[in-house]
Order: structure tokens, then sequence, then C-alpha cells
């Protein structure tokens, strides 16, 4: 949520973030709002003046022993009339929460321009020392054809069970699964500083509001009317609002915490996109990455999420490459955005499987997550950061067109080997 004062003292930069992020121009309407509730602001403020110097002139009669009929009638008039005033302030404070709540975050300068995702900029591709063809399209079985030859897992039977796009993971692929897991959360709670967290899979409301999910993609997530709840589409959610309305430290400032979750996304609008295999799913399971930081240090903090996300990539040996997402194809919530793409070098084509965020103060705004330099000092927003560290669907498929062989065995990178019971799969 951005600050109603960043609005009311700049609202052509808002109104470019609006265009820019292609939703409606409510500027003008949460200016109005603003301006009521604000009017209203200062008419209570001239009644409670007026009430306490009544009470004083009441007081003052009394004491003298003189009746104060009249001034008690008076002050319980004001008093009704700012009850009336403070109904309408509630009524206009709501309304504005409500429009405030489907602007999005302005983009950070360093952003480029750009309608959609053909304005990326790419600004770091990576490939394994001495791999001359790393980023070239090649003959091979792709991921689907791997798994069918190698029983890795059953999409017909997922679909049986549950419905499209919902994968069942069976014998070795199972195991890849839980081993890619396994490592990135051993990579980033060893090296990378990250405290583990294993979030509940379910949340409220408030939590998905939180983070700018609701009410904006309310139809992109599943709910459960019965018990109010959602299935979480990213751990970021459930992470981000452990510290919901609460006021840190900065002492203890940056907080990174690291957790897997199974996501579950309803793609709504995903018709006529690649559906095949793990291209896009309902549910995929993912190791997220999330910081709370200092204001002045959250874009040193960004670089360095980033990084780590990386380090998984690198550390495996998968091909990828690095986007700056320009402010047409930057999220909601976000202020600036890395996506990490992998490379899948049968389907010959970028694979996202990392978004890597710096959303400022707007969640936190949203969420009541603050902190306090001193003890006595006034608590002040902090900084919310999450990505992708990372995503295993689309991560399985660059995995396994990279690291099959002539004779379509899949090699284990020597990293990898440790958490599976083979170092091949044949």
């Amino acid at each position: 949520m951005l600050d109603i004062k960043l609005i009311r003292e700049n609202p052509d930069v808002v109104r470019a973030a609006i265009k820019a992020k292609h939703t409606d121009d409510l500027v003008d309407q949460a200016l109005e709002l603003d301006r009521e509730r604000r009017a209203i602001i200062q008419e209570v403020e001239v009644l409670k003046n007026r009430r306490n110097t009544v009470s004083e002139e009441i007081a003052r009669l009394k004491k003298a022993k003189e009746s104060a009929e009249d001034r008690i009638a008076e002050m319980k008039a004001v008093g009704d009339e700012i009850a009336r005033f403070d109904d309408q302030l509630r009524e206009k404070e709501l309304a504005l929460g409500l429009i405030l709540d489907s602007i999005p975050n302005v983009p950070h300068s360093s952003v480029p321009a750009g309608e959609d995702a053909s304005a990326n900029v790419e600004v770091k591709r990576w490939s394994p020392a001495g791999v001359s063809n790393a980023f070239e399209k090649r003959e091979g079985l792709d991921h689907l054809a791997l798994a069918e030859k190698h029983g890795l897992f059953d999409f017909k039977r997922g679909a049986k069970i549950t419905a499209a796009g919902f994968p069942v993971y069976t014998g070795r692929g199972a195991q890849l699964e839980r081993a890619f897991i396994n490592f990135m959360l051993d990579i980033h709670t060893r090296s990378h500083g990250y405290t583990e967290v294993l979030p509940p899979f379910f949340v409220n409301a408030e939590s998905l509001r939180g983070t700018g999910n609701l009410p904006k993609f309310g139809d992109q997530v599943y709910f459960m009317p019965e018990d109010q709840l959602y299935a979480i589409p990213t751990a970021e959610v459930p992470i981000t609002n452990l510290y919901r309305d609460e006021v840190m430290k900065a002492e203890t400032l940056p907080v990174l915490h690291c957790g897997f979750s199974a996501c579950f996304r309803r793609e709504a609008g995903s018709y006529g996109k690649d559906t095949r295999g793990f291209l896009r799913v309902h549910e995929f399971n993912k190791v997220e990455l999330v910081k709370f930081t200092l204001p002045e240090t959250s874009y040193d903090e960004h670089e360095k999420l980033t990084a780590d996300a990386e380090r998984i990539l690198e550390l495996i040996g998968i091909p990828y490459r690095r986007l700056l997402l320009c402010a047409g194809d930057t999220s909601f919530s976000s202020a600036k955005t890395y996506d990490l793409e992998v490379w899948s070098p049968v389907e010959g084509k970028w694979l996202e499987a990392s978004s890597c965020s710096n959303f400022e103060d707007f969640q936190a705004r949203r969420a009541n997550i603050r902190f306090r330099r001193e003890p006595k000092a006034k608590p002040e927003l902090v900084h919310t950061l999450n990505g992708s560290g990372l995503a295993t669907s689309r991560l399985m498929v660059a995995f396994l067109e990279t690291f099959q062989q002539p004779d379509g065995t899949i090699r284990i990178p020597e990293v990898l080997q440790p958490y599976l019971p083979f170092t091949e799969i044949v």
C-alpha cells in the first residue's frame, strides 16, 4: 500500500505507475476521499476544543455553585456531533483503504520503462565453464519423454486423482524432487545465513492482503469458504506475515528466512499458453527466500538475495540468465524485480525459475510491520523482499534436459549426489 501522503504530493508519479502496471487509475478517488477525511478530522478537532472549553466552564460554574445545565446540554450535543463525525470518518477511512489496496507500488528509478516482457533487460548470463553450446537448442528427449522413459512422474494419474496441472512424482522422480528441496534449504541456511521456517500451507484473508495478493489477485487463489482460508500461492505469504502487526528491533535487521512449501495457483487466464508437463502447473514446490530490512539497505540486500538464488543454479550447473523487469512487467506490489530464467535446451527456450523482488515498504504498510531504531524512537516501516530460491517445477525441466546423456541416461551432479541413493538415472 502506498502512503496517502505520496499520492497527495506526487499524484503524477503514482498515475505513471498505474499506467505502467496496467491497473485502474483511482488517484482522483483516493484524493477526494482523503480531502473529505481530513475535513472531517478538522471538524472533529474544532468540536473537541469546544467540548474542552465547555467542560472547563461547567467545572467553574459548579465550583461557584451556579447552574451548569445549559453547558451540560451543550456538551452532550457536542459529544453527539463528535460521535456522528467519528462514524463518518470510519466510513471514509474504510473506503479510502479499499482504494489504496488497489493502487500498485511505484517502480524504482532503476526500473526500465516498457509495456510488457519484450522491454525486459538481460543483465547477466551464466553457463558452466568450458560449455560452448550452453544456450543452443539441441536434440534429445524433452522432460516428458524422459519422465516416461525413467518413470519419474505421472501427469495422467495426477489428473485422475485431482485435475490437470497437479503432478504426481514417482520413484526416482520423487527422490530427485526431495533432493532439490533439501539441497536448496541446506545451502541457504548453512551458507547464506537464512533461518528455516516451515509455514502453514493455508492462510487467512488478512495475510494475503498483507502481501498484496488480495484484493487484486483473488481469482488466482484457491479458497475454502467454509473455513475462510486460502491455499498459499507461495510461502512468501505466510513467512512475510510472521511479523504482521509487530515492531521489530533495528539491531535484529536484516531478518532472513527461507522456507519450503507447496504452492497453489489457479492460473486463471493462462488458457492458450504452453501447459505441457511442468511448464504450467497448479501445484508446485518451491523454496522461498524472505528478508526484512532497514530501508537504507534494502537494495543492497536485494542484490544479495538474487545472488543467493543464482548460487543454487551455479552449484548444480544449470545455465541461466538474469532479467531486470521493465515497469510494465513488474508485479503489482514490487518496486523492482529480477527474474532468473533457466535454459531448456530441448524446448529451446528460457523458463522462469525465480522472481526476486524488493517491495520497499509497500507490503509492510499493508501488514503493519515496523521497527524501532532506539527504544523510545517512533516506529518506522521495514522493507520486505523475497525471491524463489528456487521453484522446482521448471528447474526440473531444465535439469533433466541439461543432464541427459546421448543414451538417455541422466547424470546427477556431484553436489546433489549426497542427497540421492544413485549417481545417475538409467
